[in-house]
């Protein structure tokens, strides 16, 4: 009989504890700050990570920066920026990365093996 009335209890504070905290606007605030949170920390990570690789890259590969300076050369020959929309778009298309991250890589070829190029 004791054994019933303690399962009994247990349920009615869990059903309690459950049902208010699910329906606590605060509780509900928390769990959603807590989720951007992480998913932002997430995001962050692998950005960090996705550009210390593409600084890796820059350094490991000197001869696809090297043609990376000398296109660059050639477009500033022509007046384009190598910071411009078509040169992010060329750098894009060759290593196959998104927009933010081929201006990223550009940025580090241009400091570490081209630093002339405007």
């Amino acid at each position: 009989m004791d054994q019933k009335i303690e399962r009994f209890y247990l349920r009615f504070f869990v059903k309690e504890f459950f049902y208010y905290n699910i329906n606590n606007k605060e509780y509900k605030n928390m769990i959603k700050s807590s989720l951007y949170f992480s998913l932002s920390l997430f995001l962050c990570m692998n950005f960090v990570n996705a550009q210390s690789n593409l600084l890796e890259s820059v350094k490991k590969n000197p001869k696809n920066a090297l043609e990376m300076c000398n296109k660059f050369k050639e477009f500033n020959k022509r007046g384009i920026s190598a910071s411009s929309d078509e040169v992010v778009s060329y750098v894009s298309k060759k290593n196959n990365l998104s927009p933010i991250n081929a201006e990223i890589l550009s940025i580090y070829v241009i400091g570490i093996h081209c630093p002339k190029i405007i």
